[in-house]
């Protein structure tokens, strides 16, 4: 039996699904995955055959499961054989699948945020169509528990970026070193965990040193305050910027793939 309400976050729910949904169904290969523009990440597997890793990344247009969230193959496949459309898939290609189950993981927009889904060396049986019930259930459930994780998440980014507050460059007001490296670390864990992807943008200003030298620090320091300014005018609230040296700045923008980019 399968108690989600026993576990703390999205991980560990994700773990307890995939090892219920395994025993029950016997497919080879669960995995709770994450899509992130053409990157299909795998956040969770429970694996006995694939040699598949928690981290392992696969092109989406490849996959089975970015047919059927476009509605163009069933759900639960017991004999892929029997499916064109996934046997057109490139990814069935290049490893044994002869079976297959999947339903997408949607957030409260109606946005697509990953699967849920099997694969297996060997056709089964077609009373495995029954279950679909049952693998959609524990969607809505990771889903809900997702939820719960991205609003605890936000507060805890708040009272981190206020810890670090006192961590500040005097001249510009920005974040200092110290307290980009911690907040660079505690993002680093969070894009692991959740499968997002970050952002980082080193800017450096030219001629400084050649200003300080003949215009005098004073109107150096003017430039800096002045670009730290412009920086945090374009920056979304959840984005990270800060000065790390000299005339060196940086900023994380949060939750950004390579087309916001």
């Amino acid at each position: 039996m399968l108690d989600v309400k026993a576990y703390d976050n999205f991980e560990q729910a994700s773990k307890a699904v995939l090892a219920f949904l395994h025993q029950r169904l016997v497919l080879s290969l669960w995995m709770v995955t994450r899509t992130e523009g053409e990157n299909w990440i795998v956040l969770s597997v429970e694996d006995d055959f694939y040699q598949v890793e928690s981290g392992a990344v696969f092109k989406w247009t490849d996959s089975f499961f970015s047919r059927m969230v476009q509605g163009l193959g069933s759900r639960i496949t017991p004999d892929v054989a029997q499916s064109p459309v996934y046997l057109q898939a490139p990814i069935g290609q290049n490893i044994p699948i002869q079976a297959y189950v999947g339903v997408p993981l949607v957030d409260k927009h109606g946005l697509l945020f990953g699967t849920l889904c099997a694969i297996d060396p060997q056709p089964q049986d077609a009373r495995i169509e029954q279950e679909l019930p049952l693998v959609e259930l524990c969607a809505r459930l990771l889903m809900s528990i997702l939820e719960c994780d991205m609003q605890k998440m936000e507060a805890q980014r708040r009272a981190e970026r206020s810890e670090q507050e006192a961590l500040s460059d005097g001249l510009t007001g920005l974040y200092n070193r110290r307290a980009w490296d911690n907040l660079l670390m505690q993002e680093e864990l969070r894009c692991s965990q959740y499968g997002y992807s970050a952002a980082v943008f080193v800017i450096d200003l030219d001629n400084l040193k050649h200003i300080n030298d003949t215009l005098g620090h004073i109107a150096g320091d003017n430039i800096l305050k002045k670009t730290a300014q412009c920086l945090k005018s374009v920056l979304r609230e959840q984005d990270i910027v800060a000065r790390i040296g000299g005339d060196e700045f940086v900023i994380m923008a949060i939750e950004t793939d390579e087309k916001a980019v």
